[in-house]
Parts: structure tokens; sequence; C-alpha cells
């Protein structure tokens, strides 16, 4: 844990891989609680990440020290987790209170463990944080949903959709708060290498070696916003179908997810389509609120590719003028500048970002079934203040 607190100054010093060289083999038998297995979890990935990207793209390394790697896999095959940092990590498990009575706002959180990046990394983790409280309610009425189609009650499905719909507009409120707290020449300058992976990189093609664990390299995908369970759960209560190499993704994200997760939005699709029953209804109110929940998942992933246009794709363009002028420049310019190559086009997770988030996007449009749902409506927002009282009234165990 001391190892895993000093992240940042260990790799700033480029003592990081010394220090975990220099660690005993941890034991993990006596880890005995949920909680403390997802806190090692996250140190010990935290760690792992830091110790392969330190040197940043150039100087990776081809094995994990056995004195990571050995009580990580442990840890992981306990948990039903890969051996990886992953988003359940970073935003699930890496928050705490300030004042265990106080709100749950950004003023009265911090992270347990953090990365190279300053206050921006802060920002990036506990504003996804705030993205995850704001689902919960509509989590909440997908079992309301579900049982309104069992009992065939068409005002009980309603008004669930009501809420959903309202949590995704939610979530979309919380999600701007990214702007306000992330600078973009930071995240993609300092931050996003290590959340990537080795698996889909070109920086560590033949994926990396778990010292102790096993002799053939292991690759995995690095932490991404697909591995979140939300918008998984949203989209098979709507029903929208994900095919090809973006739907082979999202389905391969379901196994970077804590298992109950997965658990969950499996059995979401296992029961009666809620789209078929909103057609065999022919309810104008059901059908409205079916489609506005439609039209806010669009509306968010819209949002989610404008955000990532000015996280990723305007300071990748950046980054390839400024390697090509030599000239000096400012902190911020040169973060950009010496941004790793092999991260341009993709995300964290290895998918070809931008194409893949409007395939996401165009697949959820599909499913309207008045067609009123349009890529380019702009839906009536909700104050940050509904959403923070929304947020202080829910429960966090």
């Amino acid at each position: 844990m001391d190892i895993a607190r000093n992240m940042p100054d260990l790799i700033s010093s480029h003592s990081l891989r010394l220090r975990i060289h220099n660690m005993p083999l941890l034991e993990t038998h006596l880890l005995g609680t949920h909680c403390e297995l997802r806190l090692a979890h996250l140190a010990l990935s935290m760690m792992t990440m830091g110790y392969v990207w330190q040197e940043g793209e150039r100087e990776t390394v081809k094995v994990l020290p056995r004195s990571l790697s050995v009580p990580l896999c442990e840890v992981s095959q306990r948990l039903g987790l890969p051996p990886i940092l992953i988003h359940a990590d970073t935003v699930l498990a890496n928050w705490r209170r300030r004042d265990p009575d106080g709100p749950f706002s950004m003023e009265n959180l911090e992270l347990l463990l953090t990365l190279p990046g300053g206050e921006s990394v802060r920002g990036f983790f506990l504003v996804t944080v705030l993205v995850e409280l704001a689902g919960v309610p509509g989590l909440k009425s997908i079992i309301d949903v579900i049982n309104g189609i069992h009992y065939n009650d068409v005002a009980m499905v309603t008004k669930a959709l009501d809420v959903v719909s309202q949590a995704i507009d939610s979530m979309k409120q919380a999600f701007k708060l990214m702007h306000e707290y992330v600078d973009p020449s930071i995240f993609y300058g300092i931050i996003r290498i290590y959340l990537s992976g080795w698996k889909d990189n070109p920086s560590m093609p033949d994926g990396l070696v778990y010292e102790g664990v096993q002799e053939q390299p292991m690759e995995f995908s690095g932490g991404s916003a697909a591995q979140s369970s939300i918008l998984h759960c949203f989209d098979e209560l709507l029903g929208v179908q994900h095919e090809g190499s973006s739907g082979a993704f999202l389905r391969r994200m379901r196994d970077y997810m804590p298992p109950s997760h997965k658990h969950f939005i499996e059995n979401i699709s296992s029961h009666p389509s809620l789209r078929s029953f909103v057609l065999q209804q022919a309810d104008e109110g059901l059908t409205r609120a079916f489609d506005l929940c439609v039209a806010r998942l669009v509306d968010f992933r819209n949002f989610h590719i404008n955000t990532v246009t000015r996280f990723i794709t305007i300071p990748a363009s950046r980054a390839k003028q400024l390697r090509a002028n030599k000239q000096g420049m400012t902190e911020d310019l040169d973060a950009i500048r010496r941004a790793p190559t092999a991260l341009e086009e993709r995300g964290t997770g290895g998918s070809g970002i931008i194409t893949f988030l409007k395939t996401v996007r165009d697949e959820t449009k599909e499913i309207s079934i008045s067609q009123c749902t349009n890529g380019n409506q702009v839906l009536p927002d909700r104050s940050m203040t509904e959403i923070q009282k929304a947020a202080s009234e829910l429960t966090t165990e």
C-alpha cells in the first residue's frame, strides 16, 4: 500500500520498477472479505500499470515480475476478474467520502489511489463515479420493468421507464462535469497511457508474461468505459442490438466486469422483450416512455462522442502537428506532443474509438418505435441541483 499510495512520485523519479523488484512475495490467503480483495486488486493492478508504463511506450517491459504477478493473479482468480486495471478498480472501488456524513459530491470525494496527472486524474475518476451513481435509480427500475411485463401491468412499466429515462439524463449531466474537472491535454498526454492494456496495442504486440503464473504472454485490454455495466443493462432492457466488431468488443468487455454485474446483464436479456411488450400494448403513454429512454440514450452517446472528440481526436491531431514542430512550447502542449502514438486512433480498451462510438449510437437509434429519435435532437437538461439532490438521497452500500 505504501508503494501504491506513492505511485505518481515513484513513476516521476523512475524508481517504481526498482521498488517492485524489491518487494517480498505477498501472500493472499489471509485476505478474507470482498472489500479486502477489491482493495488488493486495485492496488496491485495500479502498480502493474505503473510498472509497465513507467518509461512510456518506448521502454515497455515483456515480463511482469513474480512479486507483482503472483499475488495479482491469485486475487484476480478469487474475484473472477482479469489481472489488469479495470473500470471496476479505478472507479467503483477507488473512492471515499472525506466527511463520512457529508454529501456525495466532487468536493467531498477523494480517491484511494491515483496515477500521474494530478487533479485531472482525480476529476476523471470521480466524475465517472458520479455518472455511475446517477444511473442507480434506473438500474433499480429495471426490476420494476421486468415485473410489470410479467404481470402485464402497463402503468408499472411506464412509470419504471420514466425513472430509467431520467436516470440516463442525470448521467449525462454528471458526465458534463468532465469538461470542468479534466484538462484534455493532461488526459491525452499523461493519463491515457496508464489505462492502456496489452491487447490490440502496437506498443506491446506480444502481450505480457506474468512471471510465476504462465510462461506464455497473456493479452488483456486496458480500462474502458465499455467495462461499465450500466449502459450494458440499459441496452439489454431496451433491446439494442450491437452487431459486428462493436458488438463483439462490448461482449468481450463483460469479462472485465465483476461476475455479479455480468450475471445481472445476462439475466435482463433472458426475460421477455420489453420492446415487443410495448409494440403489443400499443399504448401511447408506454410507447412515449420507451422512445424517451431511447432518445436519452442516443443523446448520452452523442455527448460521449463530442467529449471523446475534445479529449482524444483533437489532441491527437495537435500531437501530430507538434511533433513536426520541435520548437519550445508550454508544458501542456509538450504533454500532448509526447503522448503515445500507438493510442492516437484508439481507446484505452483497444477499440477504434470514434467509429466504435458512432456505430453504437446508430444501433441505439434503430430501436425507436415512433422513429422520432434524431441524432441532432437536443433534449431538455435537468439542473445539476436536481441531480445532486437525487444523489444525496441514494444509499451507496
